[in-house]
């Protein structure tokens, strides 16, 4: 054989990973190199299943291993994934990979659209998701996943009780919606409401995930403060409408996250009712909420613009329904689903550039 595995792993360090500006041999995203007569395999291991890049990948793998071994070896390479994480021993959530807090300045902006989506389309990439909703006070996610008459189990492991997530559309679930009776209101103080997120979080049986949303509630409030003193969050994305006075409150939203008394990285901005394209005229696009006014958000703070979701009929008979528009074919699903890809992207490489985020400590 004119070459041997030092070649191919040589041949790989030339390939680059176009997220992490790394190669392939460097990242250790090579595995199980196998030479045979008239044969060469490996795997490569991606951050995430949601990659949009694997197809570039893996054809420039095959390219440069082709430029070694000639025409005449076959070249079998699988792709498969590892999401990667900052997270290490940690004494909450410890099967958890990524925690990220979905957030905005305002109510009405479609956050829970988004997020619900968002969980549906990284499930559907073959990523472990959960989600809970942390708006104790407005919960939307049962009616969006239509299991709002469902109510979880109650497990009790060595004395302690503890929830079991619902799940539905591949993706495990919890909501204060599923505890109370759906037409009542929650009239809790913060700290009542502080303390439900707390049991969300450390008395569910959560198992192994990639991403674990947080849907959280409108503003800057002590849910948010609770989220980030309780377990260290990955990431943050910010949901706005482009007109301004939704700009405004995602302003004071993103700043929060960025007080240096926080630090949590800001993985992007996510700009919903983009524009309004009719179901019969799916080329049109109508600005009738303003343009760009995420982009500009984005470009302000030199952060990600992740998506930008247009606003279509289908996606409000979709989340009356409790079926997610991203399991339906349509603009509205190839939005949400580059939308996964953005968000899996912008993890990576947070957790490629940056170190783990801490629990927060805020004085009194």
């Amino acid at each position: 054989m004119p070459f041997t595995q030092t070649d191919i792993v040589k041949a790989l360090a030339t390939v680059q990973d176009p997220d992490l500006k790394k190669d392939l041999i460097t990242l250790n995203m090579v595995k199980d190199i196998q030479l045979t007569d008239k044969k060469v395999s490996f795997t490569v291991v991606l951050t995430t299943p949601a990659c949009p890049l694997k197809e570039k990948i893996r054809q420039d793998c095959e390219d440069a291993v082709a430029l070694v071994v000639g025409d005449e070896f076959e070249i079998d390479i699988k792709m498969s994934s590892s999401v990667t994480s900052m997270r290490s021993n940690a004494p909450v959530l410890p099967g958890v990979k990524n925690i990220i807090a979905i957030a905005s300045g305002k109510g009405g902006v479609g956050k829970s659209t988004i997020t619900t989506n968002l969980a549906v389309a990284l499930a559907q990439a073959g990523a472990k998701v959960g989600l809970i909703d942390a708006d104790i006070y407005g919960p939307s996610i049962p009616v969006m996943f239509n299991c709002e008459r469902e109510q979880p189990e109650v497990k009790v492991i060595e004395g302690k009780s503890f929830i079991v997530p619902l799940e539905q559309y591949g993706v495990k679930l919890i909501s204060i919606g599923f505890l109370t009776p759906a037409d009542s209101a929650v009239v809790w103080r913060g700290p009542m409401a502080s303390a439900a997120l707390k049991q969300f979080i450390g008395d569910a049986l959560w198992g192994d995930l990639d991403y674990l949303l947080i849907d959280m509630p409108p503003g800057t409030s002590d849910i948010h403060l609770t989220l980030v003193q309780t377990v260290p969050v990955t990431g943050a994305i910010i949901v706005t409408t482009p007109q301004k006075v939704a700009l405004a409150d995602a302003n004071k939203g993103l700043a929060m996250f960025k007080q240096p008394q926080i630090n949590v990285p800001i993985l992007g901005i996510v700009e919903n009712m983009a524009y309004f394209t009719p179901e019969e005229l799916p080329n049109n696009k109508y600005y009738i909420f303003g343009k760009d006014g995420g982009r500009n958000l984005a470009e302000k703070y030199d952060v990600p613009l992740l998506g930008q979701i247009p606003l279509v009929q289908s996606i409000r008979e979709s989340g009356d329904s409790g079926l997610p528009a991203v399991m339906k074919e349509g603009v509205t699903a190839t939005a949400f689903r580059d939308l996964a890809e953005s968000l899996a992207r912008q993890v990576a490489i947070r957790n490629a550039k940056f170190e783990s985020t801490k629990p927060v400590v805020l004085n009194a």
